[in-house]
């Protein structure tokens, strides 16, 4: 089957056949539905190898994440992909482990040149890696590694969302607030910006900051939150809150809390970050901060979409940042007078 083909089952010109599939945005809902039925019925492929040839394009742009097996990143990843696909692109997924080497590494791979683009959630990489970031190629970053680049940066309010989810621990009446997920030693990076938005938001309460109730980790996995906050109980820290710096952190410490015996939210509110699924469906289901995954997913990939459209020429790097807001579950509640 040929374009000739669908243009005639379809009563269009041959050119709004291919404007259909390159994914033109200003076509009739209308016509793009009868061209789409025409491919459909005939089940037409089209040429992409052809395409690419004559376009310089792939109709393929890649996405780089740390760890497929975090749940963040999974569902950051299908975000992108569902936001691809309307955009008429597929998307090929990097995993690099949240390596620098390997970081450095794919952003010179030879891969990439199967692609258009690139969407780049950088962890390993620091400020003093922003150099690597100069390519010859459209690229978005995420994330909070790096800050001033020369590429475009799209990523959250991790301060203010921080802040605003520790505030909400306050207003609902607890004083004595641990953290489970901080980075000894870190000055930028997620861990490091939302510690800053909880010290933030203590300092403006006046309540004096308390070494003892941070819980300090390495990766941000489940295990890890069990692990912190089994060692604030054998220190016999006390505490009426955990604010897990991201959901993962905070369902692990949760269930430990739960095991020993330890209610929630009655004696310790329980605070997440990222709004993840499973974070609505955990016994009790947790309250968290949904900093804008699914806007940071589709602005990034409209954003690459914008530079490979104009060659990569659309003005200075620009930072775009997410809204957020707090979704009250049953873990942490509003209304001190549910305490009892």
């Amino acid at each position: 089957m040929t374009l000739h083909d669908v243009a005639r089952v379809a009563g269009v010109s041959i050119k709004t056949v291919s404007n259909v599939i390159n994914a033109y945005p200003h076509i009739r809902p209308a016509t793009r539905q009868r061209v789409e039925a025409a491919i459909a019925e005939l089940g037409y492929v089209p040429n992409l190898t052809a395409r690419s040839l004559k376009s310089g394009r792939t109709g393929a742009i890649a996405l780089a994440v740390p760890e497929l097996g975090l749940s963040y990143f999974a569902e950051l990843a299908a975000s992108v992909i569902e936001a691809a696909e309307a955009a008429g692109l597929v998307v090929l997924v990097e995993q690099t482990g949240g390596d620098r080497e390997r970081e450095i590494d794919l952003l010179r791979s030879p891969r990439l040149k199967m692609t258009d683009g690139l969407i780049f959630s950088a962890l390993g990489m620091s400020e003093a890696d922003v150099a690597s970031l100069s390519v010859d190629y459209p690229l978005v970053l995420l994330g909070e590694r790096i800050f001033g680049g020369p590429t475009d940066h799209v990523t959250m309010r991790n301060v203010e969302a921080a802040r605003a989810a520790t505030e909400y621990l306050i207003a609902s009446g607890r004083r004595r607030i641990a953290v489970v997920g901080a980075h000894e030693g870190e000055v930028v990076g997620s861990a490091a910006l939302r510690m800053q938005g909880h010290l933030e938001a203590l300092e403006a309460h006046g309540i004096p900051y308390d070494e003892s109730l941070i819980g300090y980790t390495t990766l941000w996995h489940r295990s890890n939150g069990a692990r912190s906050m089994t060692e604030l109980l054998e220190r016999g820290v006390e505490f009426d809150a955990v604010f897990g710096l991201n959901d993962t952190l905070a369902l692990g410490a949760m269930r430990v809390l739960q095991v020993s015996g330890r209610r929630v939210p009655e004696d310790v509110a329980v605070m997440g970050f990222d709004d993840l699924d499973e974070a609505g469906y955990s016994i009790p289901s947790l309250t968290t901060v949904d900093p804008g995954r699914a806007w940071i997913a589709r602005t990034a990939v409209e954003t690459l979409v914008e530079r490979i459209a104009k060659g990569g020429d659309v003005g200075p790097a620009r930072l775009q940042l997410a809204d957020f807001r707090i979704v009250e579950r049953e873990s942490a509640v509003a209304e001190v007078a549910q305490r009892v």
